[in-house]
């Protein structure tokens, strides 16, 4: 029985480069090509498919975005994530949203093509170049006290401790990405991030906290 795999990149050559790829594998059968978030998520929505090749950077719809919500339709497809870089704040958050694994478009491989076939949340497949995120190896972290979340805001990076601070003075997304110059996407990511980090179950928590943080300073 083939496995069903969609390619997911607004840049046409590459995905032509991932099909050449997979087609070595004769069990392997591209069903779905699609160069944005929102063209993935129609398709998914009338065809199926076993696997997804996300591309991250995508315009108008992040594949992170993307991920979370192809997996909110079709929960049992797996996605991979390719980038043409491996920050680790972009593999983070692909895992977070629910990918099992990440490779760069460079090592995109015989590796790639191992982890299309075995790679899971449980057992999650890295390229080469990619640091395996402690997440994925020991899961998700239980909820913690305050004095936990104290001690944790020291693994804030420094954009990350200020765009707390901006959301502690009630700044949305949009202006905040225009203060520390990202894309609105990416503030997002940051906001998942440190909610990951701080042990926050979800926005209003975060804004919670981030509000007592700048309080305790002033």
């Amino acid at each position: 029985m083939s496995l069903h795999v969609a390619l997911i990149d607004d840049h046409q050559p590459f995905r032509h480069r991932l099909r050449a790829l997979l087609s070595q594998d004769a069990g392997i059968e591209i069903v779905a090509e699609a160069s944005s978030g929102p063209e993935i998520l129609e398709i998914a929505l009338t065809s199926g498919f076993d696997m997804a090749c996300m591309d991250i950077s995508m315009p108008g719809m992040t594949g992170i975005e993307a991920t979370r919500r192809l997996l909110a339709i079709r929960p049992e497809v797996r996605v991979i994530g390719l980038s043409a870089y491996c920050e680790p704040l972009y593999v983070e958050a692909m895992m977070d949203a629910g990918a099992v694994g990440f490779f760069t478009k460079a090592d995109a491989g015989e590796n790639l093509l191992r982890a299309i076939r075995t790679a899971t949340r449980e057992h999650p497949c890295f390229g080469s170049e990619i640091s395996t995120p402690t997440r994925a190896i020991v899961g998700p972290k239980s909820p913690p006290s305050s004095a936990r979340q104290l001690a944790d805001i020291k693994s804030l990076g420094e954009k990350e401790s200020a765009i707390l601070v901006m959301i502690g003075k009630g700044m949305a997304s949009p202006s905040i990405a225009r203060s520390v110059s990202l894309d609105h996407a990416m503030v997002d990511v940051y906001r998942r991030n440190i909610m990951r980090k701080l042990h926050l179950p979800d926005a209003a928590a975060l804004t919670r906290y981030a509000c007592a943080y700048i309080a305790q300073d002033t």
